[in-house]
């Protein structure tokens, strides 16, 4: 206990899932969580000490979000989309949007926080990947492997 006291945190998608087991193991070690989520209702119960409707897919929303929070000592990047599909069934739709949300959030969200940590000289950043993509391949994840093999790329 205590492992993240004086720390601060950025966790997206924390609503539900990875995000969420992330955002309470930090609340639980100490760290100050901004925990955030499309849908600020899933963040109830969290005990972070912020909790903030974030659109990961708008550089706005994102940038904005960094000039509240100030220099961060952790960023994670855990908003993500699983499609379900097949190349022959995937749509220009859904394999934009998976891509926006899976790989361009991180790249929006890393892009409007390292600032602070390479002032401070320190800060971690962990993007969530998945074993579906560059280390195996899953049937019926098309979209969602080739994201996931992005962000381990």
């Amino acid at each position: 206990m205590g492992r993240l006291a004086g720390k601060v945190a950025v966790v997206t998608a924390a609503g539900q899932g990875i995000g969420r087991a992330i955002a309470t193991a930090f609340v639980r070690e100490g760290a100050t969580v901004w925990a955030t989520d499309l849908d600020p209702a899933k963040l109830d119960g969290i005990g972070a000490s912020q909790a903030r409707r974030l659109d990961a897919r708008s550089s706005e929303a994102v940038a904005t979000l960094a000039d509240e929070t100030g220099p961060v000592h952790v960023l994670v990047n855990a908003a993500g989309f699983v499609h379900h599909g097949k190349v022959l069934n995937t749509d220009d739709k859904a394999w934009d949007f998976s891509f926006d949300l899976n790989v361009t959030s991180m790249h929006r969200t890393i892009k409007a926080f390292i600032p602070g940590m390479l002032a401070a000289g320190k800060g971690s950043i962990v993007n969530i990947a998945s074993g579906a993509g560059s280390v195996r391949g899953i049937p019926n994840r098309y979209a969602y492997g080739t994201t996931k093999a992005a962000v381990i790329g």
